[in-house]
């Protein structure tokens, strides 16, 4: 049980914020970095005697007599294996998991050297599958998308997505990296920017649909869960959602807010929050008090009421035969 009086005795907020820390922190991969199933388009250009010419010829000989003009190959679609190599005609197999474009053109480029006059390679993606992450849930182009500077945020990816579906405050935002997840508010990257951390090729991030509500119990004017009416809603903000204490049955000095709170071994503690909202000041620490998701605000019952509850109950039981009574005296007058 925790008294709030001041200010001072409001749970610390900073202790909710995103825990974007627990994601590992990875400098972002040269934008032409090569992984298993990227796909390469190989141009090769040659000059004098080519290797790679298609012009017909009865040898080297007729190669030379042609036309001395740089003449350029390009090379079917190669698909990086499993393995993370490729096949080059004369080349062989060559390993380019990790490598750039421009380390594989020079690794095909000194592979030929011997074989053909000078030859120029350039190397160019046709397909990433490398530098790309997956995005789906509640956005509207759900898919692979091609990180194309490795400087994107986490607002930039949903609105190269085309954006959210439905209400922001409603949205959480769930990213996997690496083999940790972690949970933010849509509303959060926008609120707190440190939060909108750097995206890295191999994220999966899902928008998932979950309003965020608080229940409302006890001698209260409604008893019902409440979903939160903007992205932030302070406990005077529930309390007036929520009508108040019921003026025949609550007690204003015993309102209570029930929640878990996560201690430094991260386990869960409950913990109860007691208001007395007989004094002004409270109203004032209220504005200050921060409500939670699944948070549960207890109205507790006056004292003084009791006798009335019982005076009700004794009413209700006597109620048929009063009027069976009543009834009898009208038929007899």
């Amino acid at each position: 049980m925790v008294e709030i009086r001041t200010v001072a005795d409001v749970p610390n907020v900073a202790s909710d914020a995103p825990a974007v820390a627990a994601l590992p922190e990875l400098a972002p991969p040269p934008t032409d970095m090569i992984g298993p199933g990227d796909v390469l388009d190989i141009n090769i250009y040659e000059a004098g005697v080519t290797l790679f010419s298609d012009r017909g010829g009865a040898g080297a000989a007729n190669q030379v007599a042609a036309a001395p003009g740089v003449q350029v190959q390009k090379l079917p679609p190669t698909r990086v294996d499993d393995a993370g190599t490729i096949t080059i005609p004369y080349a062989g197999t060559l390993h380019v998991t990790g490598t750039t474009t421009g380390q594989v053109e020079a690794m095909i480029r000194n592979s030929l050297r011997r074989l053909s006059q000078n030859p120029q390679v350039l190397v160019t993606l046709s397909q990433t599958i490398t530098n790309s992450i997956i995005v789906g849930g509640e956005v509207a182009k759900p898919g692979r998308l091609v990180l194309q500077t490795n400087r994107e945020t986490l607002s930039d990816v949903i609105a190269l997505a085309g954006g959210y579906r439905g209400n922001a405050k409603d949205l959480t935002l769930r990213i996997v990296r690496g083999g940790r997840s972690v949970d933010l508010r849509v509303n959060d990257l926008a609120e707190n920017p440190s939060s909108d951390i750097r995206a890295y090729p191999g994220d999966r991030l899902m928008l998932i649909n979950n309003p965020r509500t608080y229940s409302v119990l006890g001698a209260s004017g409604r008893v019902e869960q409440i979903p939160f009416g903007r992205s932030s809603v302070s406990l005077a903000e529930a309390i007036a959602t929520a009508g108040g204490a019921n003026p025949s049955l609550g007690d204003p000095a015993a309102i209570f807010l029930l929640r878990y709170v996560r201690d430094e071994r991260g386990n869960d503690v409950p913990m109860v929050y007691h208001l007395n909202m007989m004094k002004a000041g409270t109203y004032f620490v209220a504005q200050r008090f921060p409500m939670r998701d699944k948070d549960v605000l207890y109205f507790g019952n006056a004292a003084a009421n009791q006798p009335s509850k019982v005076i009700q109950l004794i009413s209700q039981l006597f109620a048929p035969l009063l009027t069976v009574t009543s009834g009898i005296q009208a038929l007899k007058n």
